[in-house]
């Protein structure tokens, strides 16, 4: 054997050996994970830890560790940063941020939740409650912000005597879940479909054929129960709000269900906001400058998050940890629809260690879409599942954001078993989504980034 031959033959199988699956190349993963879910149990407060700060501790285990000279390993770091799906969510995001902060200045959101209270009757709260959360969640693109609003307002009508706070609190929690799985400046929807390369317009209708039928049978159940109470059990109270200052929301809504363009849609959706914030005497143009780039600013750590994560992802693929993860998968996958279980698994327990579902797609995206390439399923299918596992997963989780805020609110009056045996829609939304997955039959059309 000559030694050129020698030299090249041993040269290239070094470099089969450094991208070969490899167990150990998790290891950066691993350091983010729990030194996330580490600190937050230490601290009771998942959200003591910034998670860009937990993903910069695995990017540093992945320098120590791989064996790439220095230049490399930056090289690699950069090109994940800078990946086009990583980057066109970080841009929805400043704008998501933008529309938010903006509406929220202009009394956007209180508009929609007055509007709500002043249309229903006492034998309708429970369903009320459930479609304003909805709403408020959908337009808002967060769940915890739709609690944070409307769960002292559904405490103080369980205070009125007569309605049950248990399932006041239950409606509140799936109606802010199913409005967060939907709306389309979720920071959930956004990554779950850059990730999968799916137009939001797509993944939203895909969400709506599992998710509705689950909210529709939740619905049933809330009006049976709400059917008993009694009219006088709340005051009458006069609400106010104008109907003009909700047309940025549904300008939103309908513009992303009808399949125009995302930045499109959330620019158009910013400029009528502060159109409107000015014409009301809310701010002037140069303040609603200030008002866009503070809600850019607010974004900091979900931007910083999903650009560190990119890098840290392409760490550990060019070092075999993802295709480690891959053939570990792949052994309990024997069909497309195993496939599909083996995705929601995947994204569920990551939820679960780290009670993040945004940081749960993010991490799970690249995988979900190898999986689901290889076995050629459905992207907006696939971007749905994504989102709605993480969104049932975050949901139940008693160290959860959400679960927690509303415990937190209820002081003391409310358990964890109560408010999850009554937030039916959770419950329906992951048998139904069982039940589709199981029945539905497969295309192999794919959709693009709009």
């Amino acid at each position: 054997m000559s030694f050129s031959f020698w030299f090249y033959k041993t040269k290239k199988m070094t470099s089969i050996k450094n991208n070969e699956p490899r167990f150990i190349a998790l290891l950066p993963l691993f350091v983010f994970v729990f030194t996330f879910l580490g600190v937050g149990i230490y601290q009771n407060d998942f959200y003591a830890l910034p998670a860009p700060i937990a993903v910069i501790a695995g990017i540093i285990v992945a320098f120590l560790i791989f064996k790439q000279d220095i230049n490399s390993k930056i090289e690699t770091l950069l090109a994940g940063c800078g990946d086009s799906k990583i980057l066109t969510m970080c841009l929805i995001y400043l704008l998501a941020g933008a529309f938010a902060t903006i509406t929220k200045e202009t009394g956007s959101v209180d508009a929609i939740v007055n509007l709500g209270l002043d249309f229903i009757a006492i034998q309708y709260i429970y369903f009320g409650v459930f479609i304003i959360a909805a709403f408020l969640s959908i337009s808002t693109g967060t769940s915890v912000g739709a609690i944070v609003a409307l769960t002292p307002i559904v405490i103080g009508f369980a205070d009125k005597g007569g309605v049950s706070l248990a399932i006041l609190c239950g409606a509140l929690l799936g109606g802010s879940m199913f409005g967060d799985n939907l709306s389309v400046i979720s920071d959930t929807t956004i990554a779950a479909t850059q990730s999968l390369g799916v137009k939001m317009s797509d993944k939203f209708k895909q969400n709506t054929k599992i998710a509705l039928p689950a909210a529709l049978f939740t619905i049933v159940i809330l009006i049976v129960k709400g059917a008993a109470l009694e009219s006088n059990n709340l005051e009458d109270v006069t609400y106010n709000y104008s109907l003009l200052k909700i047309v940025p929301y549904i300008l939103v809504i309908a513009l992303s269900v009808i399949g125009v363009n995302v930045f499109v849609t959330l620019l158009l959706g910013v400029l009528i906001a502060v159109a409107i914030g000015i014409f009301y005497g809310d701010f002037t143009v140069i303040e609603s400058t200030k008002i866009a780039y503070n809600g850019f600013t607010s974004m900091t750590e979900i931007f910083l998050l999903s650009l560190l994560s990119g890098g840290l992802a392409a760490l550990v693929a060019k070092n075999g940890g993802i295709d480690y993860i891959l053939n570990k998968i792949k052994t309990l996958i024997k069909s497309k629809k195993s496939a599909q279980f083996g995705i929601a698994t995947l994204v569920s327990t990551v939820n679960m260690a780290i009670a993040n579902n945004t940081v749960s797609i993010i991490i799970s995206g690249s995988i979900a879409k190898t999986i689901n390439d290889e076995y050629k399923l459905e992207n907006k299918k696939t971007a749905s599942i994504l989102d709605i596992f993480a969104c049932i997963t975050q949901g139940l989780l008693p160290y959860g954001a959400q679960v927690l805020m509303i415990l937190s609110f209820s002081d003391g009056n409310l358990t964890y078993t109560e408010l999850i045996g009554n937030t039916w829609y959770l419950l329906l939304l992951f048998i139904y989504t069982i039940i589709y997955i199981s029945l539905n039959p497969f295309k192999m059309k794919k959709t693009s980034i709009n």
